[in-house]
């Protein structure tokens, strides 16, 4: 069975995309990016991004039934190389405990505002509908 999560950021209707997907056992999160959905805003720092961009994943990973600690793949996009080791205490705080699949591309992103984009496959805890 197939279910769609919206964060309620203006980009998903706009663009036509849902936060994340539930379909079977996997939960897929789309790219998440540093805004602040209910104010959209979004930090000049990279590692508020990382912080905010991973309380968003865990919020519709929360939706979902599964939690960060059921991440089995991740991927990080990082425009600016001196931006991604700043970033590893926060990835550590938050996917330490499920050391999941990385993979880390340099590219750039929809606007200059964004330092990081972080996308996430998950698997839901045995015993989840």
């Amino acid at each position: 069975m197939r279910r769609l999560i919206s964060s309620g950021s203006r980009f998903e209707e706009e663009i036509g995309y849902s936060r994340a997907v539930v379909d079977g056992d996997h939960v897929w999160v789309s790219g998440t990016t540093g805004y602040d959905y209910a104010a959209m805003t979004i930090a000049e720092d990279v590692v508020a991004q990382a912080d905010q961009a991973f309380r968003n994943i865990a919020q519709a990973l929360a939706e979902a039934g599964a939690s960060l600690d059921d991440v089995v793949r991740v991927l990080f996009i990082v425009p600016r190389r001196e931006d991604w080791e700043p970033c590893w205490p926060v990835v550590k705080r938050h996917l330490g405990k499920a050391k999941p699949a990385s993979t880390l591309i340099h590219a750039g992103l929809q606007t200059d505002a964004m330092r990081i984009e972080i996308e996430v496959t998950a698997r839901l805890p045995k015993g989840q509908p």
